[in-house]
């Protein structure tokens, strides 16, 4: 039901999360699901690295620091997400908001690459600045401590030696320079997997080719970490990753995580791909419920939503658009209201609507569909109304024309 609700702020408003604020032009929201990962990186550094680099500290100096971690590590995300944005900018592809959640961070480009090349340099470019950003981290703690300690042989009384502040960055340093090399993996939608998508793109000429491609190494990625996370759980010691229930659980998450989202990717530009041969103007309804501006709310209630079942109307004047009504904003107003409220006082007006054009490609509808967060949008030509194009009625035309397409 929420998805009926138009949007009354600008586009792109509408979020969930807590909003952090704006950088040259682009919105940082940080999803709730970020406060669980947040509590387990301070729990696994306050617990692990530092309680084995420092058995002299407190616990609440350990939780400090690990707190810290959580702050630094996802700020070093946030700077790798900027990358990927910047670079989107410079080849035309617009960025309005990047997300930062419980697997990392994600930017928002509004359209996809529309060469190889861009494709390439905007995946490439997280790793490197992840990668930098790393060096950089492990030179600032450099600074903190005495060379001369380097020269000893004991690498734990090394460890030991270093301050809250040393200690933080290097970790932080250690961190990121494993995610670039993580980012790195061929494996859609991992960086990597985008840097390969990139180059077999560029080789074969077939974006979709390319993307499949890449799609099968993320979901052939992510079935292995799935594995290794089985064995781990059952005892079995993994090189690297070790043993363990809880470290074998959470491979296992991320393998999932990482072998759907390959699938999803693959099918949402294949659904691009099938939508970009199709006009909005094939998909939308011509024939729609519409309300006079004047009309109560009772009326609207017992002639349009219980007599038809429609659910948003286009509000009409001598045939202009004036606004859109949808349940969510019946639902909003006191049942003891409705006769003495008219459609005109709650609509949301014309000038807050997104809308797009009879001529426009099937998929930037589905795009605009879902970059708003609405399940409807009204179609302009030349500013009049002349259909109604919703997201089932796309997802319909899929599953009709585009199954060989979405098939993975």
């Amino acid at each position: 039901m929420g998805n009926e609700m138009q949007q009354r702020r600008p586009a792109g408003d509408r979020r969930s999360g807590i909003e952090l604020g704006t950088l040259f032009g682009i919105t940082v929201v940080l999803d709730w699901s970020l406060l669980i990962i947040a509590f387990l990186v301070a729990a696994a550094v306050a617990l692990g690295p530092m309680a084995q680099w420092h058995e002299d500290w407190s616990t609440g100096l350990r939780w400090l620091v690990g707190a810290g971690a959580a702050v630094l590590l996802f700020a070093s995300i946030l700077v790798h997400e900027f990358s990927h944005a910047l670079m989107a900018r410079r080849f035309g592809t617009p960025v309005q908001r990047i997300t930062l959640f419980i697997f990392g961070g994600m930017a928002h480009m509004e359209e996809e690459a529309r060469h190889w090349r861009a494709e390439l340099l905007i995946a490439l470019v997280g790793p490197v600045t992840s990668l930098v950003l790393g060096f950089l981290l492990l030179s600032a703690s450099g600074l903190l401590f005495d060379p001369e300690q380097l020269l000893g042989n004991d690498p734990e009384q090394i460890l030991g030696s270093l301050g809250p502040l040393a200690s933080l960055l290097l970790w932080a340093g250690n961190i990121n320079i494993i995610l670039a090399v993580f980012n790195m993996v061929p494996a859609y939608p991992l960086d990597g997997g985008r840097v390969l998508c990139g180059l077999l793109w560029g080789f074969t000429g077939d974006k979709a080719l390319a993307t499949r491609w890449s799609a099968f190494g993320g979901r052939l990625f992510g079935s292995l970490l799935m594995a290794l996370g089985i064995a781990m759980v059952l005892g079995i010691q993994i090189p690297f990753f070790g043993t363990g229930f809880v470290g074998g659980l959470w491979l296992v998450f991320i393998g999932w995580f990482l072998s759907r989202a390959a699938l999803l990717s693959y099918q949402s530009e294949a659904a691009r791909g099938a939508l970009a041969k199709v006009r909005v103007g094939d998909i939308m309804r011509r024939e729609f419920d519409t309300l006079a501006p004047a009309l109560g709310l009772d009326e609207v209630v017992e002639q349009h939503l219980l007599a038809r079942g429609t659910r948003a109307w286009p509000v009409l004047e001598n045939e202009r658009l004036l606004g859109l009504l949808t349940f969510d904003d019946l639902r909003r107003v006191g049942r003891e209201q409705w006769p003495s409220t008219q459609v005109r006082e709650i609509m949301v007006d014309s000038a807050a609507l997104v809308t797009i054009g009879p001529d426009e490609a099937g998929f930037q509808a589905l795009a605009a569909l879902s970059q708003h967060a609405i399940n409807q949008m009204p179609v302009l030509d030349n500013g009049r109304l002349v259909g109604m194009v919703h997201r089932e009625d796309i997802l319909r035309w899929l599953e009709l024309y585009g199954r060989q397409q979405l098939a993975a």
